[in-house]
């Protein structure tokens, strides 16, 4: 049994690249596909939002001249080529999916709404929801905050390349500890990157738990949701 029924799985852009330094690692993508397919064919509910800074990062692009609301537009279109190359991984090894964008470009992707998104959950496909919200200044991390509460997942599922959230971060500090679980009110009090601030109190005020752990390791995605403690559980305290 699945310890949730529906979930919003965020994908890292970066993760996307694997052993490559920029672009999609058919290996990685392909790993992340089967992990995929073993939570749905589990009967569990799955929508994906996935980041696009394997591509283009807006932000990091109007440090070096773009406008930022270009910028953004770029980075939001980096998110639908992932989610294009997700999308056909996972029809691959036969598994439904629908991709839905935040701004028009059929027939690339049907528009988001969230009834339609949930009416695709329900009748078993994967739905993977790219263009994160649709506006520039908004990070994936603030969309995959805003399509968990719309869909009214159980939890978001962060895949990340580390196994939790720390004290400090744990690849430049060998003294950082994880947590357990921590609250969305310790995680500001202490100023942990987890995910930015926007998404966080998002999370908060709608009572949306986030649970990180390593989507690299393949099999973990199952593990969680076979009830394994391997990553952190961030939560408003309200559970």
């Amino acid at each position: 049994m699945a310890t949730f029924n529906r979930i919003l799985l965020k994908l890292s852009g970066e993760s996307l690249m694997g052993a490559k330094g920029y672009g999609i690692d058919e290996q990685r993508l392909a790993e992340y596909a089967e992990q995929i397919k073993e939570v749905h064919d589990m009967g569990v509910q799955v929508g994906i939002v996935i980041g696009g800074g394997n591509i283009f990062r807006g932000l990091t692009g109007a440090g070096k001249g773009f406008d930022r609301v270009k910028g953004d537009q770029m980075g939001m279109c980096a998110t639908v080529i992932n989610s294009l190359a997700l999308s056909s991984a996972l029809g691959a090894i036969g598994v439904k999916n629908r991709v839905l964008t935040a701004i028009r470009m059929e027939p690339i992707g049907e528009f988001y709404s969230k009834w339609k998104a949930i009416e695709a959950l329900e009748a078993g496909e994967v739905v993977i929801m790219s263009g994160g919200t649709g506006n520039p200044y908004f990070t994936t991390d603030t969309g995959s905050s805003l399509r968990g509460i719309e869909i009214e997942a159980d939890v978001m599922l962060k895949g990340t390349r580390v196994d939790g959230v720390y004290t400090a971060d744990p690849e430049k500090d060998p003294t950082a500890t994880k947590f357990h679980d921590i609250t969305y009110a310790e995680v500001l009090s202490r100023g942990l990157k987890v995910m930015d601030l926007t998404a966080i109190c998002m999370c908060n005020d709608n009572h949306l738990p986030i649970y990180v752990f390593n989507m690299d390791v393949v099999g973990n995605l199952k593990r969680v949701l076979q009830g394994e403690e391997i990553g952190t559980l961030v939560h408003s305290g309200k559970m």
